[in-house]
């Protein structure tokens, strides 16, 4: 039987590998995009830097390692055989878990998953020991205090991030307004030495109490007079450091890309290995005194503090790091994200909510009462801090030192006080919500952009409680499965989580290669002309994308129509909902590449056409959904077919509408466009010939039976969509001819 355990146990630490790697591809964005948004050095000097802090906080992050040990449940109470359930739950239910939520494209978060899939699990098994034996008391075996405390840091770490963000980069603005350089040389050693201070503090101090450093009790004994030194002689450094001309805010977001780095190895690695190492240590345990007792004997001994082995600590730091410096997915990952969130790309990626809405309504409220009641020299002033026109960027930085400071120090802070307290913040989740607040104070969201930033921080935060309630579900489900189905279940229910793993390996490697990677290559190209020649590129591909899409979709309309199709007309309503926001995803894009070409007149009318052919493209998808709505209404009453005589007088005509497309298909996707007055004119023979059939439909109408009055207005419906589409197609092979061939007429 202890094959069977050993099994398991191996299946939990490859399981742990897999992890790491993932974890540091996903959440590397966290703790490099303010350095290299704000151009402080190279980049592989700032992943150096990024390495060594994720060597290190792997390699003192033991003490975390007790909230999957013992911080959620009370191993006291359960068998090993139990507790193997419950690691076991844990690591099957996140695999399952994260191929939903990949499956599903909503956010999710490591350290909340791994929180309630530990709760659920021993939820689980609780119940049951207390259901087979009454004398035993649920909430002794579950470490409710523990687990409470460590839900209410998770879910207060979102607004207690978001608050200090705000508040401490108002007051950081306030101090050095947007033109830093003109007050730096009065604050740059106070400043600067209390930012190193506090991240020395927090990210040695604190990560050494749990690390075997020689000196550790020597540090916990006269800290106070280390903190005041450490000031001291960091403020006496950063000013020297000022007098000879370094800018003290890129060491400052160095040594915060180091802390944070140092914070997200040392608060995360729990979330990757936490729940394997603790079925380590309890078939250790049960292996040298449990006698082959695996369904009695009980697991006291994990209530102990870990232990976890030197040699795991710092196999895990050396994972990290490598998948940091080779993992493709990481590198696109911070490439991407930087890119999207340059400061002068106004385009938000959310919608809008009526939530979000009125709480902006209620901030302008609020913020037009506050400018009411303070002076107004005091608010004149304030406003003087926050001129933009006066804002101080390196070359080609997404955003200033002073708010890259202020993000990566206070984030970094913050989960160290989480670390040092075995509460395991979501970095993600503490990083976003301190980026979000700093930006607030920064005054970034403006009147056109708060309610779509707003409905994203709330779609970022509804993600995670879902994680939570389906992590807690899950578990639940997966745990009664072994408790009742045994050994065989627990082994199937491996090999499903074995090849879910896999699979999910093998479409994330799919999506990488079909991620947009000619648009990543377009914001990292610096010469323009090549910039453009890209972006020309882009833009056909994306309108021959769509041209593909609008043909099979018009057939599939056409066909479901006259065939009485039902599940044919829905599935292209959905499939044009996809199309059109995929599109308007593309269309983004676009414009932000266009942003960052010189706005010189060729530039302003090329502006023009692109958006006067995304419009064209656009109104085609509308077309079409008007077209399909009315005819899934029709078929989906049962109202009368189309009679026969108007589909072989429409089967004719639409075929040449799909050739037409593949025409003008053919036209953009060639380098230069020399037929277009030719297919022009083709489209507009095409649509004199449907506004005839429209003219002789209308009078059929007019004069036909009331029984089949419906179908003649659903077919005269169809050939006014259809009169829409080749009007829309033929602006945009002109519009195309302007943008992408540099000339041509209308």
């Amino acid at each position: 039987m202890d094959i069977i355990f050993l099994c398991i146990l191996g299946f939990l630490l490859i399981l742990a590998c897999f992890d790491l790697v993932s974890g540091v591809s996903n959440d590397a964005v966290n703790f490099l995009n303010s350095a290299i948004g704000a151009k402080v050095a190279p980049f592989k000097v700032i992943l150096g830097v990024a390495a060594v802090g994720i060597f290190l906080g792997a390699s003192l992050s033991n003490g975390m390692m007790d909230v999957a040990r013992n911080g959620i449940y009370n191993p006291a109470y359960f068998t090993f055989q139990e507790v193997m359930t419950i690691c076991l739950t844990a690591v099957v239910t996140d695999i399952i878990l994260i191929n939903i939520f990949n499956t599903l494209g909503l956010p999710t978060s490591t350290t909340v998953s791994m929180v309630f899939e530990l709760l659920g699990a021993a939820f689980c098994m609780a119940m049951l020991k207390s259901f087979h034996d009454p004398s035993l008391n649920m909430l002794e075996m579950l470490n409710t205090s523990k687990a409470l405390q460590v839900i209410i840091a998770i879910f207060l770490s979102v607004a207690i991030a978001f608050f200090f963000g705000s508040v401490v980069q108002w007051i950081t603005r306030v101090l050095f307004s947007f033109n830093y350089k003109k007050t730096l040389p009065y604050l740059a050693g106070l400043f600067g030495g209390v930012a190193i201070t506090s991240i020395i503090y927090f990210m040695l101090i604190k990560g050494l109490q749990e690390s075997s450093f020689v000196y550790k009790d020597w540090i916990r004994e006269n800290t106070s007079e280390l903190i005041w030194w450490t000031l001291g002689i960091s403020i006496i450094v950063m000013q020297i450091l000022h007098w000879l001309g370094v800018n003290i805010f890129k060491v400052i977001v160095l040594a915060g890309t180091l802390a944070l780095s140092l914070a997200f190895a040392g608060n995360d690695l729990v979330n990757f290995i936490g729940v394997p190492l603790s079925g380590l240590s309890a078939y250790k345990d049960y292996i040298a005194n449990g006698n082959g007792a695996y369904d009695t004997y009980l697991m006291g001994a994990n209530n102990g503090p870990a232990e976890t082995p030197i040699y795991f600590l710092i196999g895990s730091g050396l994972i990290m790091v490598l998948a940091l410096f080779f993992s493709k997915s990481a590198q696109n990952v911070i490439k991407t994200s930087v890119n999207l969130s340059r400061q002068d790309d106004g385009e938000e990626t959310f919608g809008s909510s009526r939530i979000a809405r009125g709480l902006v309504r209620t901030s302008s409220a609020i913020g037009g009462f506050l400018e009411r009641i303070v002076p107004h020299k005091a608010r004149v002033w304030i406003d003087s801090r926050f001129n933009k026109m006066e804002l101080t960027l390196e070359q080609g930085a997404a955003f200033d030192l002073v708010r890259a400071s202020v993000n990566l120090v206070l984030a970094g802070l913050l989960i160290a006080v989480g670390t040092s307290l075995k509460l395991p913040l979501s970095t993600t989740y503490v990083t976003f919500m301190v980026a979000m607040g700093s930006s607030l104070a920064d005054r970034a969201w403006g009147r056109e952009s708060a309610v779509g930033r707003l409905t994203g921080v709330m779609s970022v935060i509804g993600g995670w409680f879902v994680t939570a309630g389906a992590a807690f579900i899950i578990a639940i489900i997966i745990a009664t499965l072994m408790h009742y189905g045994g050994f065989p279940v627990m082994v199937i229910l491996i090999a499903v989580a074995l090849f879910l793993l896999f699979n999910s390996h093998l479409l994330r490697r799919k999506k990488d290669d079909a991620d947009d990677a000619l648009f990543v290559e377009i914001l990292t190209t610096e010469d323009p002309q090549k910039m453009w020649s890209l972006l020309s590129q882009h833009v056909r591909e994306n309108q021959i994308t769509l041209l593909d899409r609008v043909s099979r979709d018009y057939l599939d309309l056409t066909e479901g129509l006259f065939g009485e199709d039902l599940r044919r007309l829905k599935k292209t309503n959905h499939h044009l909902d996809e199309h059109k926001r995929a599109f308007k995803t593309m269309r983004r894009k676009e414009t932000i590449c266009l942003r960052q070409l010189a706005a010189d007149e060729d530039m302003l009318e090329r502006n023009m056409w692109f958006h006067l052919g995304a419009n064209a493209c656009l109104q085609m998808i509308y077309a079409l959904e008007r077209a399909t709505e009315v005819s899934t209404e029709h078929v989906d009453n049962n109202f009368n077919p189309i009679p026969e005589e108007h589909r072989k007088e429409f089967t004719p005509i639409r075929d040449q509408v799909v050739d037409y497309i593949a025409q003008v298909h053919q036209l953009i996707s060639s380098s230069r466009m020399e037929d277009a007055k030719k297919a022009k004119g083709m489209g507009k023979a095409l649509r004199e010939q449907v506004k005839e059939m429209r003219k002789t439909q209308m009078k059929r109408a007019h004069k036909g039976s009331k029984e089949n009055l419906r179908a003649s207005m659903v077919y005269l419906n169809i050939l006014i969509e259809t009169n829409e589409l080749l009007g829309n197609l033929r602006h945009l092979v002109s519009y195309s001819q302007h943008l992408l061939d540099d000339g041509g007429e209308d």
